[in-house]
């Protein structure tokens, strides 16, 4: 009898890589300035984002640390035997709505804190 083993990734390990991914690419992050500033390969940073392997501990801390987030940031939606929550899912899918975090984050924070509070007063006025 031979053991074969299964090409399979874990729902949680591809939701966390997911979530790198899309913080690494909202703040405007190659792969490349990632895994330089956690001091890995930029190939591991890709098999972390499609979940082929699974993120340690420590390597997350390291991780959320270069990427300006708590660790809970990567198990938001995440919720035990539910998939990531449709909305979120589907706004992070969006690459009008990426690029529109992405650019929000890159403005100086004084002046994104007076352009939220209008988007909020022009969305109540709707």
């Amino acid at each position: 009898m031979s053991f074969v083993e299964i090409d399979m990734k874990h729902p949680v390990d591809a939701h966390v890589g997911k979530r790198i991914r899309h913080r690494r690419w909202m703040i405007g992050m190659t792969q490349q300035q990632l895994a330089d500033k956690v001091g890995i390969k930029f190939q591991q940073i890709q098999k972390y984002e499609t979940g082929m392997n699974r993120v340690s501990a420590s390597r997350l801390w390291d991780i959320s640390d270069a990427l300006g987030v708590t660790i809970a940031f990567f198990f938001e939606g995440l919720s035990e035997g539910e998939q990531v929550a449709h909305g979120a899912a589907d706004m992070m899918a969006d690459k009008e709505a990426l690029e529109l975090v992405r650019s929000y984050y890159a403005i100086p924070e004084a002046q994104r804190r007076r352009l939220f509070d209008l988007a909020r007063v022009l969305s109540e006025a709707a």
